[in-house]
């Protein structure tokens, strides 16, 4: 398994200033599902950081996302270490097979890979 990106998801109130704010340090927003805004860099796509007002389809807002070239594989791993699973692995309906792990710091990271 193989890790293709990190992003970190910070939860705002305030998405637009969020937006505005990061996009004064060269971000630009790449993808807008409307309750979370992924903003890159256009000089080095891969730096990322993405704005959420909430998570659409899970019962908290993770801390951070980790893009893997096998999210199955992933989980696998995950479920025989004994890791609290906090969302169950499942499609989306905006292309992403995911699931939500709760890391040793509380942390909870959205684990994903694209269909």
């Amino acid at each position: 398994m193989a890790v293709r990106r990190v992003v970190p998801n910070i939860r705002s109130g305030a998405a637009q200033e969020s937006r505005e704010f990061y996009g004064l340090l060269g971000f630009e927003e790449v993808m807008n599902h409307g309750w979370i805004t992924t903003l890159a860099s256009p000089s080095s796509p891969a730096a990322q950081i993405s704005v959420m007002t909430s998570d659409k389809t899970a019962p908290v807002t993770p801390d951070m996302s980790v893009e893997v070239d096998d999210v199955d594989a992933a989980y696998a791993v995950m479920l025989a270490s004994g890791a609290e699973i906090i969302h169950p692995l499942q499609d989306e309906e905006w292309g992403v097979r995911r699931f939500f792990v709760r890391d040793p710091d509380g942390r909870v990271v959205n684990v994903l890979g694209h269909r």
